[in-house]
């Protein structure tokens, strides 16, 4: 568990992680400049911080990116995996054979959150803009990472789109899972890395995780494309 008595073994709030996170990526990006740049927040709580570190002038472009975790059966709060779109699914196949979970129910759990990916895309992106991707560095952000899945399945979307270079930045992660999304991006910006065995849930490393409404979400994407 983290120490409370380490100001850096957790973090206020969202913001205060996304300013720690810039303070790294300015260092890794020195040689870049920010109109080559895109920041994309995975909802709801990414986009919080992603946004910060657009306001940090780490980046000229913002957008989000809209993954949804696979639940397990008789418990959604399980991943199994996740999804962008039909064509881009990520299975953690470990998860699936001890749960031993048949392929019609997951089947069936792609199409209920590529639903709920297309609802939140027309409340969040209503004009279908184009995504500034081709030939940027990207840097995917949230507020913390579990398993790891929406990040793994969201670089996977972003690199058939060929950027130049995909960092993925989270104030907090468990080894274990540091290791796996090292293994999808060219870089990944910690701020904690905490043993797997320590590791409960993001919520655990923050003072406040207040949740985000849709309509946070909508007033940030708006306050951006005026």
């Amino acid at each position: 568990m983290p120490s409370d008595n380490n100001p850096l073994s957790r973090f206020k709030d969202r913001e205060h992680a996304a300013d720690l996170l810039t303070s790294k990526l300015k260092n890794e990006l020195k040689n870049e400049i920010p109109k080559e740049i895109t920041v994309f927040g995975v909802p709801r709580g990414g986009v919080i911080l992603a946004y910060t570190i657009y306001q940090n002038k780490v980046a000229n472009y913002f957008d989000i990116v809209i993954p949804r975790k696979l639940g397990a059966p008789n418990n959604k709060e399980l991943g199994i995996g996740a999804i962008m779109d039909k064509d881009t699914v990520y299975l953690n196949e470990y998860v699936v054979k001890a749960l031993r979970v048949p392929e019609d129910y997951i089947e069936t759990e792609k199409i209920t959150q590529v639903r709920e990916i297309d609802r939140r895309t027309l409340l969040y992106r209503p004009n279908q803009e184009e995504y500034n991707i081709e030939n940027k560095t990207i840097i995917l952000v949230d507020d913390g990472a579990a398993t790891g899945s929406t990040l793994v399945v969201s670089a996977r979307w972003i690199r058939k789109k060929k950027p130049k270079k995909i960092i993925i930045a989270v104030p907090v992660a468990p080894n274990e899972t540091v290791e796996l999304l090292k293994n999808e991006v060219d870089e990944v910006v910690t701020i904690l890395i905490p043993p797997t065995s320590n590791f409960t849930s993001v919520a655990q490393f923050y003072d406040n995780f207040e949740e985000i409404s849709d309509e946070k979400v909508v007033k940030i994407m708006n306050t951006v494309n005026q």
